[in-house]
């Protein structure tokens, strides 16, 4: 390896390890800011909804497709909400293209004899996705409030008794409640994916919103002000994150996001590695997506202080996140040779305590937010220990799937929205390769999932000859990463 290549490998390592320390000191101080939040919702204006002059309209926005192992338990329990029926109206968004058409169309008549204001909308193509179906309901929706549940949501039954109140103040143009999870302990695979939303839904959300900050509409479980989603330009199917673009314009317009933490939506995490996979690809393509899209109209807005466009940008990055984690993982093993080749370079990687440090800032942050859902004491953290090298171990496997989403993301890439199945267990007699709306084809991406599975054990081999154990660890971890989403991914077929 020549001098000047060394140079370059260390200059793209040291970038990427310098933003993922950037990146987990606005995790710190979200951290900050979630742990010093004040209570505002006692002192909040709402609506009184015992005086009916001050209920509002509310539309029920319901977006489906091919959901038959999930679809009667969605309208049953959206059938059982709480609500004056004079003042509700429920939107079935229906696209599907299989047989499930029938039976939805079966059940919301017999719903309709009830009483409810149920209306089952079919639109003649697909355009715009599930963006372009809640556009299409806007059109004729009575409500002046949208709220918008997928089809694996079950909210309870007085979830917009709990929400609606806060739109009282006329500036609120959301309000976003936190997902629950019906599956959390039915594998490790659940767990993980439990562990970073819960992150998600209580340092991020409650961090950034407790100061004023840009937050997300998370695509479901929260409700819209119709006027507010007019103004921001409507729904957009440009990306494949809508509900993060719509959030973005709407807040660069002074609309206020409320996030209501003690609200609870309980729904169904994917859980099988396929589906897993479709969701990151699109949470993490769509984030870029926005990214490009967004982040010179953060940055340029003359609204909004410093501190809350830093958080933006931060905010629309995250997915990139794993191209920086996908380099450092890469750039590793070069990076150890080269330390052990050129002496006069060896003050250079003691940038290697940055992500030290950085895992040491996201073990601190994810610690609270997990004893706040599963409760502190020694034993508790002793199983938070074990889950969070999982979930991180399991991340970085993840990295290269992750990483071609969000190249693709920022270079314009198209590509079809592609839905997570949804299973129901239950409905599964407690299996999920019944489903026939699980991906057929293996990833192509496993080849290489493999491939980095025996480069990284390479990396710990590596060690013994050069006898510099200081990324042995990491190594390891990326070894058992890449290793679990490749088996798992060979395994897991429908």
């Amino acid at each position: 390896m020549t001098l000047a290549v060394a140079y370059l490998i260390i200059v793209i390592y040291s970038l990427s390890l310098l933003l993922i320390f950037f990146y987990s000191l606005a995790q710190l101080n979200l951290l900050y800011n979630y742990l010093s939040q004040k209570k505002q919702n006692q002192t909040a204006p709402k609506f009184n909804l015992l005086d009916p002059k001050e209920i509002p309209f509310v539309t029920i926005q319901l977006p489906v497709y091919n959901e038959e192992y999930v679809m009667d338990r969605l309208l049953e329990n959206i059938a059982k909400i709480e609500y004056p029926q004079s003042k509700l109206e429920i939107q079935v968004l229906d696209d599907s293209t299989d047989d499930t058409v029938i039976a939805t169309a079966a059940n919301i008549a017999k719903l309709q004899e009830t009483g409810l204001d149920i209306q089952h909308i079919r639109r003649i193509d697909r355009s715009g996705y599930k963006a372009g179906a809640l556009k299409e309901g806007l059109k004729i929706a009575k409500g002046e409030f949208i709220a918008i549940f997928d089809a694996d949501f079950l909210p309870a039954s007085d979830w917009l008794k709990k929400t609606v109140i806060y739109f009282k103040d006329e500036e609120i143009g959301v309000v976003q409640t936190r997902w629950g999870h019906l599956n959390r302990n039915y594998s490790t695979l659940t767990k993980i994916q439990a562990f970073a939303l819960d992150a998600h839904f209580t340092l991020e959300q409650v961090g950034r919103n407790s100061k004023g900050h840009f937050i997300n509409f998370n695509g479901t479980a929260g409700i819209w002000r119709k006027e507010c989603i007019i103004d921001a330009g409507n729904w957009e199917g440009d990306t494949l994150t809508e509900d993060l673009d719509l959030s973005y314009r709407a807040q660069l317009k002074n609309w206020k996001f409320k996030y209501l933490e003690d609200v609870e939506t309980p729904a169904e995490l994917p859980v099988v590695i396929s589906a897993a996979r479709s969701q990151q690809f699109r949470w993490n393509k769509g984030g870029a997506e926005n990214f490009r899209k967004t982040v010179w109209s953060v940055v340029t807005a003359k609204n909004i202080p410093f501190k809350t466009k830093f958080h933006g940008v931060m905010h629309l990055l995250n997915s990139s996140m794993f191209l920086c984690v996908f380099l450092v993982a890469l750039l590793s093993i070069p990076s150890l040779y080269i330390k052990n080749t050129y002496g006069h370079l060896d003050w250079v990687f003691s940038l290697l305590s940055l992500f030290t440090i950085s895992t040491i800032i996201l073990f601190v942050c994810y610690w609270f937010t997990y004893k706040n859902i599963q409760g502190s004491g020694f034993n508790n953290f002793v199983d938070y220990i074990r889950i969070f090298f999982t979930f991180f171990s399991v991340a970085l496997g993840f990295s290269l799937h992750n990483t071609i989403a969000v190249i693709e993301g920022h270079m314009g890439k198209r590509s079809e929205f592609v839905r997570t199945p949804k299973f129901n267990i239950g409905a599964l007699k407690e299996s999920w390769k019944g489903n026939k709306y699980l991906a057929k084809k293996l990833s192509p991406n496993m080849i290489l999932e493999f491939a980095l599975m025996v480069y990284f054990m390479f990396g710990m081999y590596s060690a013994i000859p050069l006898n510099d154990f200081g990324l042995f660890p990491f190594h390891f971890m990326l070894f058992l990463g890449f290793g679990f989403v490749f088996f798992k991914s060979l395994t897991a077929r429908a």
